[in-house]
């Protein structure tokens, strides 16, 4: 069992399943977070870049 988020999605292909790609790099390692205000932003798990 993975120790963490990172883990659990560590084996993952880069292949977009979600149709979004990281703006920065490209990557199909792409996580929905939601924001305070409850909107709802993304996070790159390959790069870290965060963007609505």
């Amino acid at each position: 069992m993975p120790t963490s988020i990172l883990d659990a999605i560590e084996d993952l292909s880069d292949e977009d399943r979600s149709g979004i790609a990281c703006p920065s790099c490209g990557s199909g390692k792409v996580a929905q977070v939601l924001g305070d205000n409850g909107g709802v932003s993304y996070v790159c798990t390959a790069c870290g870049h965060i963007w609505s």
